[in-house]
């Protein structure tokens, strides 16, 4: 990245506060969630952090610049997030990972939640296009998913590694699928994806009705 898109970095805004740039993502953020890729621009981000005009180009002189800034942001809330939930939930038995997936689901379905998801699926469609996104979109280790391997491994599910990512993909395209369409993901629904996961079915089912319903 050009000097002159790093312009800022490393500007706090006083003891415990986030810096200039974190703050100019997580409004970013909002925008994106808000009014879609095409109404992500520098004046947008501006007025939503409540700044002076010029406020974001200064810090993130490209378009490119907040693209990128709004996705490692994206990914370190997620991962926090994640990482938080592997810590302090425990996963012991089959029950235990379907109420923990549900929880993540409904953190994913509503309030804040939402809006990083809406954000983060309108990113991942422009990565498509953008290497440099998509690597930083590409999914990492943290707590959440560990303690999703280490169940599935315990319960002797052949190619733990694989399955966990095949499980949680399907549960990324329930949590798509009911924001486009509206609803929650069911209980079911996560059951019967955990259910094929244990099996070591060859292809677990994903999508609308993955847990066996119409």
């Amino acid at each position: 990245m050009r000097r002159d898109e790093e312009r800022g970095q490393g500007v706090v805004g006083g003891p415990g506060r986030p810096d200039r740039r974190t703050v100019l993502a997580d409004a970013a953020i909002g925008v994106l969630a808000d009014a879609g890729v095409r109404g992500l621009t520098h004046r947008a981000v501006d007025a939503a952090a409540g700044l002076p005009v010029g406020t974001t180009s200064a810090y993130l002189r490209t378009r490119q610049a907040l693209l990128t800034a709004l996705v490692r942001r994206l990914v370190e809330l997620d991962q926090g997030e994640l990482q938080a939930m592997g810590e302090q939930v425990a996963v012991r038995t089959a029950e235990e990972l379907v109420e923990g997936i549900g929880e993540l689901t409904r953190r994913r379905l509503t309030g804040e939640g939402r809006r990083r998801s809406l954000a983060r699926y309108a990113c991942a469609v422009e990565s498509v296009r953008d290497p440099e996104l998509r690597e930083i979109l590409v999914p990492r280790d943290n707590a959440g998913r560990a303690a999703v391997r280490a169940f599935l491994a315990g319960q002797g599910v052949p190619e733990p590694d694989q399955r966990t990512t095949t499980l949680l993909a399907c549960i990324d395209g329930l949590v798509f699928d009911r924001l486009v369409g509206g609803g929650e993901v069911r209980t079911d629904e996560i059951r019967g994806l955990v259910a094929a996961a244990l099996r070591g079915d060859r292809g677990v089912p994903c999508g609308p009705g993955a847990g066996g319903t119409p």
